[in-house]
């Protein structure tokens, strides 16, 4: 038969609302009292309804994280970092998958929030715009993350996507190329996180005097970056380009794959470097030259912002932006080793 409160509070010889007060740390009850209390609680193996708990604390101990997919390697670091620093502050983390389907999305905000959670991370690779406000409708504690875009002014948690651009785009200058070539993925929205980049990538260029053309590829994966390979490489011929900069790792990896086909050499013929530092960037030969972004750190200062914000703090900045490295690998040569 189940313990219940009842059970503890005849064994200790007090009331049920004192065995309350000493489960949920809620008012003073003295060393005596409480002693005898939790000593009932051990010997009867008594464990508390959790859900009934956090309808009288408020404090349901969970915190929701809705994500494309968790399959996404930066989304899985992301979530390591989330879940790591969240058991250290005694949270646990409810995890949802929405594979992009803004109905998912929807259906799992309600879901969250029927479960109690304190705070919700969403990680999203989309326009959210009816998600967000969905969200902000029940005005608890809320970061959002995406990669593509940057429409809202909520917390967040990113790197200076202008400034890595530039860093990156100055390297390879460093380098000795003269003629470079950004390739993006084309879309036109003034909030898109690709248009930080390109700023980035033409101010290094104005800043040199150098020559730098934009490539507009039809999307940012792989198979993008591999089926795009005639024309791009008929481009940069054409134009004497000498190292192509991809907005994505996915996007350059794709490209090396087909100039690996085509018996085009990385770097002696061609130079590709990308940006976001995914698995497979270290892993593929010749290992991808890219622009670090600190996936596991952004989950982790995400969810200690979320935790701030359950706490009562105020977050001194709505937009954190963490360090970026340039990773310098065999994909990028210099010129005169040509």
């Amino acid at each position: 038969m189940t313990t219940t409160i009842k059970d503890v509070a005849r064994l200790a010889g007090v009331s049920i609302s004192t065995v309350s007060r000493v489960i949920n740390n809620s008012k003073p009850v003295s060393p005596e009292v409480r002693k005898r209390v939790l000593e009932a609680i051990e010997l009867l193996d008594y464990k508390p309804n959790e859900v009934a708990r956090s309808l009288v604390t408020r404090k349901s101990n969970l915190i929701g994280v809705i994500v494309t997919d968790i399959g996404n390697f930066y989304v899985a670091e992301m979530v390591r970092g989330i879940e790591e620093i969240g058991r250290m502050y005694n949270y646990d983390i409810i995890l949802s998958s929405s594979y992009g389907n803004i109905d998912a999305e929807l259906k799992f905000v309600k879901f969250l929030t029927r479960k109690q959670v304190e705070g919700i991370l969403l990680i999203s690779e989309r326009d959210d715009n009816e998600v967000v406000d969905e969200i902000q409708n029940y005005k608890i504690p809320f970061i959002y993350i995406n990669r593509y875009y940057n429409r809202y002014n909520l917390p967040t948690v990113s790197i200076d996507n202008s400034r890595a651009s530039t860093a990156m785009t100055e390297y390879l200058i460093e380098l000795g190329h003269e003629n470079l070539l950004y390739v993006t993925y084309g879309n036109d929205d003034n909030y898109s996180v690709e248009r930080k980049k390109i700023e980035g990538y033409n101010k290094a260029i104005k800043d040199k005097g150098k020559n730098g053309l934009i490539y507009y590829a039809k999307g940012f994966t792989i198979e993008d970056g591999y089926n795009m390979g005639d024309s791009i490489i008929d481009f940069t011929r054409k134009n004497n380009i000498s190292v192509i900069f991809c907005g994505h790792d996915e996007l350059a990896i794709g490209l090396m794959s087909y100039c690996y086909d085509k018996g085009i050499s990385v770097p002696e013929d061609i130079s590709i470097c990308g940006y976001g530092d995914e698995r497979i960037a270290s892993i593929y030969r010749p290992r991808l030259t890219t622009v670090r972004e600190p996936f596991y750190d952004t989950g982790a200062v995400a969810i200690r912002s979320v935790i701030k914000q359950i706490n009562g703090e105020q977050l001194e900045d709505n937009k954190l932006l963490l360090p970026f490295q340039i990773m310098k690998r065999e994909s990028c040569a210099r010129i005169k080793d040509k």
